[in-house]
């Protein structure tokens, strides 16, 4: 069922963190930067069908994915990397067929992103998952990360097959091995390290750049194939916790852990609980002011809530796309909110 209203629903002026939000409805080949009152304030028209999301560099432009076409037969895949200036142009590009979900830059000016390895069935040692269910192609789907400079060459890979403890880990039950883990968050830390999220397995791990080393681990069945997890300005890990395949109703939350501890300090949910969920996709940005803007995804839908919990800014995506095996849908993966007064934004209003 479509929502009776578009746009904006609620606006709360004083208790919002002013700024403009970036999104990328699913489906479709456009990037769009709104207002506060749900104005179009800048507008990409990508070179191709989009793979997840976008998100500002420092300098202005967009980084984005649209699909190569060509790579494994699994949901997510990108494989085309842009840089684009704020009248579409692209201005540096690198391509990927294995690449999927999530990309980010490195301090040094590099691209960080998710990709695809396919093991075989001789050598993976997944565990758990339905028998038989391995890929097709004649193994399992692993991920990595790969990081790539600007003449396009890797600098960097971690690979799940050479640090990762498998007996540790086992997929779900009900879950296909075709693919293990799904990693959908590649979030690069101030030192290199990387805070990635794996959806199948219900866990987040911290990477350490230099040894290969997993240095900080959680997992929680009841996060329900998370998204977005990211480590905020305090040292928290923040995540959306979607929330599927559980054995009481079904509902999302906004988690904030502390890593130290793995005890939440602060969360959100609906009133009553049901009213938010999203099983897939998902994000979740906090804001310098304390307010939190969550996407929730699979019902385009992006809205803003207090530490108190109070929704003060809401928004409901008016554009409708056709997406492979769910149908016409204003789905989005992540959204992004950019303060006035950030840097970033300068070329974009003036154009």
């Amino acid at each position: 069922m479509r929502p009776l209203q578009y746009g904006v629903t609620c606006y709360e002026r004083e208790l919002i963190q002013p700024g403009y939000v970036l999104f990328a409805p699913a489906g479709g080949s456009e990037v769009f930067l709104i207002g506060e009152r749900g104005d179009v304030a800048h507008q990409w028209r990508l070179p191709g069908k989009l793979g997840n999301y976008g998100q500002l560099l420092e300098n202005g432009n967009l980084l984005v994915t649209t699909k190569a076409g060509g790579g494994p037969k699994l949901a997510a895949g990108g494989g085309r990397i842009l840089e684009l200036d704020p009248h579409g142009e692209i201005v540096w590009e690198h391509t990927d067929l294995f690449q999927h979900h999530d990309l980010n830059p490195t301090p040094n000016g590099n691209v960080l992103y998710l990709a695809w390895e396919l093991v075989t069935s001789a050598e993976t040692r997944v565990k758990g998952g339905i028998p038989g269910s391995d890929h097709r192609d004649g193994g399992v789907y692993e991920d990595l990360l790969r990081e790539v400079d600007r003449d396009g060459k890797i600098v960097w890979e971690w690979k799940l097959k050479d640090h990762f403890p498998y007996d540790k880990y086992p997929l779900r039950a009900t879950t296909n091995r075709h693919e293990f883990a799904h990693g959908n968050a590649c979030h690069v830390q101030a030192d290199g390290n990387v805070l990635v999220s794996f959806r199948q397995i219900d866990l987040a791990i911290l990477v350490n750049r230099q040894t290969g080393e997993i240095d900080w681990e959680m997992q929680d069945r009841g996060w329900g194939g998370q998204h977005d997890c990211q480590r905020l300005d305090n040292g928290n890990i923040i995540l959306f916790a979607n929330g599927s395949e559980q054995p009481s109703p079904e509902h999302s939350r906004i988690l904030e852990i502390d890593p130290a501890s793995k005890e939440v300090v602060w969360q959100y949910k609906g009133k009553p609980a049901i009213t938010f969920f999203s099983p897939r996709v998902s994000g979740v940005h906090r804001m310098p002011n304390g307010n939190t803007v969550i996407c929730e995804g699979m019902h385009g839908r992006i809205f803003e809530v207090t530490q108190a919990g109070d929704i003060v800014w809401e928004y409901i995506s008016p554009f409708y796309n056709a997406v492979p095996m769910i149908g016409t849908t204003n789905q989005m993966f992540r959204a992004r909110k950019y303060t006035k007064g950030d840097p970033r934004l300068n070329r974009l209003l003036e154009n």
